[in-house]
């Protein structure tokens, strides 16, 4: 079968991986709150003031210099495309779309839920698929919300679950444009890719053996916003942005496999 990639958008494909997934918001989200011990497992470890998360950054030289290159992309290409897009959309119609493309990542959720043996959050996450599915109106309304039971479910992701099995994080990378990683976090997130739906993109183009994919761009653009946001808060008013947004980073994962 032949497949036929292609990618007019792929640095714009790429930044929906970028940011925190689901990254836990409050004080965790703070450069300078109090971070959390790692879950389990790796050389994560705090430094002397306790409100610092300190990880191997063997590549620090080079990360610095993709972290400039990326602070330059994140203000003159990607934050016009926010603007515009936030522009055209209202606020309650970017809501939706945000309802219904998280709703069709449950598969990312769901079989997280399971590998880390919370099969109690994997039975609520079905619940709210089905729930937001068919009384959200195909997920543009978060309707699981009104339900006690079911809003404010933590969401598990593919890195969450390698941490929950003992793996440390590993070395510190700043990927161009796709911001902040880890090792750990890096195969999580293929792994993320890879059981959500919105990433299905084939296409028939004609003959039997002639697909295409499409990159999710939708997505990516959606998410710019609340990327973005995140990223001036990490940064504002940091003496340093570098080390601000990597303590962030590490704080709200390791939050995020607590949870």
């Amino acid at each position: 079968m032949k497949l036929h990639h292609f990618l007019p958008l792929v640095a714009l494909g790429l930044v929906s991986c970028a940011t925190p997934k689901n990254t836990p918001p409050a004080s965790a989200s703070q450069p300078g709150a109090a971070a959390k011990a790692p879950a389990s497992g790796g050389t994560d470890a705090l430094d002397d003031y306790g409100d610092t998360v300190v990880v191997s950054d063997p590549l620090e030289g080079l990360n610095r210099a993709t972290f400039a290159f990326n602070d330059k992309f994140y203000k003159w290409v990607m934050t016009p495309i926010s603007k515009t897009y936030t522009t055209i959309f209202p606020k309650p119609v970017r809501k939706s779309i945000d309802n219904a493309y998280e709703n069709v990542k449950f598969p990312v959720r769901f079989v997280n839920s399971g590998l880390q043996g919370k099969f109690g959050r994997a039975g609520k996450e079905a619940q709210k698929f089905g729930v937001n599915t068919v009384a959200g109106v195909g997920g543009l309304f978060k309707v699981s919300d009104k339900i006690d039971s079911l809003k404010d479910v933590p969401a598990e992701d593919t890195g969450q679950t390698l941490a929950t099995w003992g793996m440390g994080h590993g070395p510190y990378i700043v990927v161009p444009v796709m911001g902040p990683t880890t090792l750990r976090e890096a195969v999580g997130s293929g792994g993320d890719y890879v059981l959500n739906p919105i990433n299905w993109g084939f296409v028939f183009t004609g003959d039997a053996d002639d697909w295409a994919w499409i990159p999710p761009t939708g997505n990516t653009i959606r998410a710019m916003p609340g990327q973005l946001d995140l990223y001036k808060e990490a940064t504002a008013n940091a003496i340093d942005p570098y080390t601000a947004v990597r303590s962030t980073y590490i704080q709200n994962r390791n939050a995020a496999a607590e949870q």
